[in-house]
């Protein structure tokens, strides 16, 4: 295959996480999102629990040090917080949530991820309710304000995503400032850019990735392998198939040789600059 995934990693081709699309089921539509996720849609894309696990016992044989889980809105999924202490037992473990689905019920449900190597990364564009719920949606402030208290008190990791269009350095400290008082630390404060891909290109918003801005972490979803998770994006319905790796899954080496195929002509070097992560 040309290089072995510690080579890459080690060389700064490519990162060690597996990501997981979950689903592209989601009770929001963000006007940034990279999969036209919204309620109600009809080509979910759900990865089952089983496959979920399974490709994460694959993984770590294979090398891996870490998984991603991601959509949609991960907390669609019936049964995610028990894939979701299942997915930390194999390897540390962060998912995505919108934050807004935490309901006493789910919370008690999420105690066990105490005890487990797993973050849950909420996403919050800003400070202000209105300019947050402009781009996320109805009253997505007020329950995530409401929400990650509670699991910073229950001893869960948490993380905040901000996605970042024209925001101000005044507004984002404001944010920080907000995040910092729920015990949520800036080293678990992640901003990026808006990208150009998805729902974000047809509303001309973001910035166009270029060849080296994103880090190669291998990503899989229902329609196949892509080369990160920017990578399975979606326009009028049609998944995006020009970061396509392959289209076989499983077993995972299939496709992970053929992600390392291709990162071997990625630039080496840890001082190359990822803008977007």
């Amino acid at each position: 295959m040309g290089t072995s995934l510690s080579q890459g990693v080690e060389e700064g081709r490519c990162g060690d996480r597996l990501w997981l699309y979950a689903t592209y089921h989601c009770n929001l539509a963000c006007v940034y999102c990279l999969t036209e996720s919204r309620p109600g849609i009809a080509n979910r894309r759900t990865l089952s629990r089983e496959t979920m696990v399974a490709l994460a016992e694959e993984a770590r044989e294979l090398g891996f040090g870490a998984l991603g889980v991601t959509g949609g809105e991960t907390f669609m999924l019936s049964d995610f917080p028990e894939t979701l202490a299942d997915l930390g037992r194999v390897l540390p473990t962060v998912a995505l949530t919108n934050g807004t689905l935490f309901t006493d019920r789910v919370l008690d449900r999420l105690a066990v991820l105490a005890e487990l190597d797993v973050a849950l990364q909420i996403s919050l564009d800003s400070a202000e309710p209105a300019r947050n719920d402009e781009w996320r949606g109805p009253e997505n402030f007020a329950k995530v304000v409401a929400t990650v208290p509670r699991l910073v008190e229950r001893g869960l990791r948490v993380r905040i995503a901000t996605t970042v269009d024209d925001q101000t350095d005044d507004e984002l400290e404001r944010l920080c400032e907000l995040h910092r008082s729920w015990g949520v630390g800036d080293d678990d404060h992640l901003v990026r850019s808006i990208v150009r891909r998805g729902r974000a290109a047809l509303e001309e918003l973001g910035v166009e990735p270029g060849p080296t801005d994103i880090l190669p972490e291998l990503t899989i979803t229902a329609d196949g392998a892509f080369l990160h998770p920017f990578a399975p994006t979606v326009r009028h319905g049609v998944t995006d198939l020009d970061l396509l790796v392959a289209r076989q899954v499983r077993p995972l080496q299939a496709a992970l040789d053929r992600f390392l195929r291709i990162v071997a002509h990625q630039p080496a070097g840890t001082d190359v600059v990822r803008n977007i992560r």
